[in-house]
């Protein structure tokens, strides 16, 4: 859609089911669930899907997967609890890679 000064704007409607109260929620309330979701979705499984391959990763015993899954989710938390909060968490792991002596330094070893 154009509007009378040219500029092009678009949007997209979504839709969503809920089993809040209508009375008792806003739709300020609802965007910032969604948002939450995503925030978790983009900020932990993008991360272990996309850097570390996650959804790739198959182990021949029983059970290791869910193992495997919750110390990549350990190792990420720890990662940016000692990281620089002005540095992007894939610059820091970069960082980290680059010179894993460094990343000893920060976990004290």
């Amino acid at each position: 859609m154009r509007t009378s000064d040219g500029e092009v704007v678009s949007h997209d409607v979504r839709y969503y089911i809920t089993s809040l109260d209508p009375d008792s929620v806003t739709a300020a309330d609802l965007l910032r669930y969604v948002r939450g979701h995503w925030r978790i979705e983009n900020g932990l499984h993008f991360l272990k899907d996309r850097w570390w391959d996650e959804d790739r990763h198959h182990t021949r015993r029983p059970g290791l997967s869910p193992v495997m899954a919750g110390l990549n989710t350990i190792a990420l938390s720890i990662h940016r609890l000692c990281s620089d909060a002005e540095q992007p968490v894939r610059a820091a792991a970069d960082h980290i890679a680059w010179r894993p002596a460094r990343g000893l330094e920060i976990l004290g070893a």
